[in-house]
């Protein structure tokens, strides 16, 4: 009976305590988060304002797999929607809706959780700086109930989190859709030049293969299109969530009767792989000398001559060439690469 008694009077004053503490806890919060990402305003605000292409990032729904999300027209612009719900949670669903918009500038969203009738509003501010883009995100949460106001203490830290993520996700996304894009309209063929290229993670498969008239060629077709269905496929990956196949082989196997090569798709992320034929690779960032060419794959011996020779003639040692495809592979007679040779003293 005694320990009945203490019981109940813990929690009557558990439940003092918060009561009293909830009286300094707001019914909504009100908070601005900013963001810079370092790409220009018209190739970043579609990413918003689309909201396709929001989900395919923002963090909330690209890093629940089991979300199944429902879009309605018009798919961008002030009038689209979308519903979500967990197929293995009842209690996650809800809307998106686009309130307003003016485009390159400010977005209002509305974001409707599970049965709550008050929404939450985020508005958008997009301010263009040179070749960056600055966001600023103003968030007014919906008013909790009185037992629930708790939630306020730790919403800022959610959205914050999930935030940050998000523009990490949406800067790779973009540096595999614009880079490449820009890459592909300043291209200077044949002209050697030094650059100095960041790191890259692989997924692709090591190969073995004759070197006799087109059948190099031929072995790569066939092992690019395995590369590339295993991550779109297997994967789920869209065509601006991956980057250019690269070809990773001994600069001078061209003259072998038989060359080995690692042939690998450029990912953001290590995940989890089902076929032990692929596995991951690391490019380390360095210092490379290179060659844009155009033509048959067969010609592109003499590009690979001319890296070696700087190579020689400065001194340098060397890695392993590397052969990235600019355009998919699909015939010998025009091919579009980057030739990549790392150099070192």
């Amino acid at each position: 009976m005694r320990w009945i008694k203490f019981g109940i009077f813990m929690v009557l004053f558990f439940g003092a305590v918060y009561a009293v503490s909830m009286t300094f806890v707001d019914e909504n919060k009100n908070f601005t988060i900013e963001k810079e990402i370092d790409y220009p305003i018209d190739k970043v605000f579609p990413q918003f304002n689309n909201l396709q292409n929001f989900t395919r990032w923002n963090s909330f729904f690209s890093d629940n797999k089991d979300l199944s999300v429902q879009y309605f027209t018009p798919y961008e612009g002030r009038g689209s929607a979308l519903s979500f719900h967990d197929q293995k949670d009842d209690d996650v669903f809800g809307d998106v809706f686009i309130r307003y918009e003016n485009p390159e500038r400010t977005l209002k969203y509305q974001l409707f959780e599970g049965r709550k009738s008050t929404p939450y509003s985020i508005d958008l501010k997009f301010i263009a700086q040179n070749n960056k883009t600055k966001i600023i995100w103003f968030v007014h949460t919906p008013k909790q109930p009185f037992l629930k106001r708790s939630l306020n203490l730790i919403s800022e830290d959610f959205w914050v989190d999930n935030i940050d993520k998000s523009m990490k996700n949406l800067y790779h996304l973009l540096g595999n859709k614009v880079d490449r894009e820009m890459q592909h309209e300043s291209l200077k063929f044949d002209s050697l030049i030094v650059e100095q290229q960041d790191t890259q993670l692989l997924l692709g498969i090591n190969v073995t293969t004759k070197n006799v008239k087109d059948a190099l060629f031929k072995n790569i077709v066939i092992n690019h299109n395995k590369a590339t269905n295993y991550v779109k496929m297997d994967l789920g990956k869209r065509d601006d969530e991956y980057g250019e196949p690269i070809l990773i082989t001994d600069a001078d196997s061209f003259k072998d009767k038989e060359v080995s090569y690692f042939y690998g798709i450029p990912l953001s992320k290590k995940e989890g792989i089902t076929d032990n034929n692929f596995s991951f690779r690391t490019i380390n960032g360095a210092k490379y000398y290179v060659i844009f060419y155009q033509g048959s794959y067969a010609g592109r011996v003499q590009a690979i001559q001319q890296l070696l020779t700087k190579a020689k003639r400065d001194t340098m040692r060397i890695g392993d060439l590397q052969q990235t495809f600019l355009e998919e592979p699909t015939t010998d007679t025009n091919t579009v690469m980057k030739l990549s040779l790392p150099v070192y003293k």
